[in-house]
């Protein structure tokens, strides 16, 4: 499928913020540890959500939606392994590997697909089961984990704030025995609002946001109803539309504090952003300002899925803005589509140096994954006359329906299948 935009027009109006992909999925995995019917309200509808249902009825879970909302009922689960064609759909698969571990004391993946921005191993994941007692066997590209003696609670130290593996750590040892403590846990908004669905069940998390969770093990973890927080990229991505087309538009339903990292480059550009209960508003300015320096770090830094979104925005703004991506080695692969629409943009290793020009051109684009597919949007909404982006099946991970929302600020975007 693929976009045809017609750009160069201003984006005006208000609009709200979809539930959070990246704290759905994991949420979801955890449904597998939980017995009766859970409800969840503000489900996104993306196609990893599609994914992550088809592994919960995989493992013999019924799954309804209405709207928003999912009902997801267990009576436990039916199987301990996950075929090889859902694992390769999405890279938050591999959250299913703890709670199916711990649910059934076994489980059967291959490795997880999803968007290629280079290595991301699950060697944390894998260390961290183990350190809690699982064996795992390596059979020609699949993983067998066993946990002969069940899980049990210890102290693991992350070498690196992975929020992947933390939310695995999470998920395996809230009904293991004893008390398991991760230090240099990922902080993340994400981590807590998994935390919080988790408490809701029954589990004893506490500490989730801070560099140190600590997870005492129960015996059951139980259905309950809860709301998805807000996504902060999605946000993001929005108030960003806006700047890159000289708009003012108010976002509603998000929390401004998970946001704020990701807000200050947008500040910084010279665009008027106030903030109001749950809502933000942006304007702005006729020539956005260069952003100096902006480096990807883990939360409270500055977020490496706000990056492409973020350069796509650099490219017209007057003088020179210097990107770091330290998170993940492949996450410039948007620069050579920029280029095609006349961006002035050089890149050597993990930096990237953007030289603002007075207008992107209208050109035939290719989204290479989630969050370059939506810079290369945004690109395609600034640019006067007719653009067409390609592979759009990978804004679909992330953003449910953006076309739709943005036409009612003032877009053309056209889904052309």
């Amino acid at each position: 499928m693929k976009f045809s935009v017609s750009g160069g027009r201003r984006l005006v109006g208000k609009t709200s913020v979809q539930g959070a992909k990246n704290s759905i999925l994991p949420i979801l995995a955890a449904c597998v540890l939980c017995r009766g019917e859970v409800v969840l309200h503000n489900c996104p509808d993306l196609s990893d959500v599609v994914s992550a249902i088809n592994i919960l009825k995989h493992l013999g879970l019924c799954v309804e939606r209405e709207g928003d909302t999912l009902c997801i009922v267990s009576t436990g689960i039916t199987g301990c392994s996950v075929p090889d064609e859902l694992m390769r759909e999405m890279r938050s698969s591999a959250l299913f590997l703890g709670a199916i571990l711990s649910e059934s004391g076994c489980a059967r993946v291959s490795m997880p697909g999803g968007c290629e921005l280079g290595p991301r191993p699950i060697d944390m994941h894998i260390s961290a089961l183990k350190r809690l007692g699982a064996e795992c066997d390596d059979e020609r590209g699949e993983m067998y984990f066993t946990a002969p003696k069940g899980l049990v609670g210890t102290h693991i130290s992350l070498w690196f704030p992975s929020v992947g593996a933390t939310e695995n750590i999470m998920l395996a040892s809230a009904k293991a025995k004893g008390t398991t403590v991760i230090t240099n846990a990922a902080r993340e908004p994400e981590i807590v609002d998994l935390a919080r669905f988790l408490n809701c069940c029954g589990a004893r998390i506490r500490g989730a946001g801070s560099s140190t969770i600590v997870i005492d093990g129960v015996d059951r973890l139980y259905a309950c109803e809860y709301c998805v927080m807000p996504d902060r990229i999605a946000a993001v991505t929005f108030l960003s539309a806006a700047a890159i087309t000289h708009g003012d538009i108010l976002v509603y339903d998000v929390n401004r504090e998970d946001v704020m990292p990701a807000l200050m480059p947008l500040e910084a550009a010279g665009c008027y952003i106030h903030a109001n209960g749950d809502s933000i508003r942006l304007k702005a300015p006729e020539r956005l300002r260069c952003m100096n320096i902006i480096k990807t770090l883990p939360h409270p830094g500055f977020p490496t899925d706000a990056q492409a979104i973020i350069m796509a925005l650099s490219t017209l703004c007057e003088g020179s803005t210097m990107f770091v991506e330290t998170i993940f080695e492949n996450r410039f692969r948007h620069v050579g589509e920029l280029l095609r629409m006349g961006a002035d943009i050089k890149t050597e290793g993990k930096v990237a140096v953007v030289n603002g020009v007075n207008r992107l051109h209208p050109a035939t684009v290719t989204s290479t994954d989630l969050r370059g597919g939506a810079a290369l949007l945004l690109a395609c909404l600034s640019a006067e006359g007719e653009s067409t982006l390609c592979d759009i099946e990978h804004i679909d991970r992330g953003y449910g329906h953006i076309e739709t929302d943005l036409n009612l600020l003032g877009a053309e975007v056209l889904r052309i299948k």
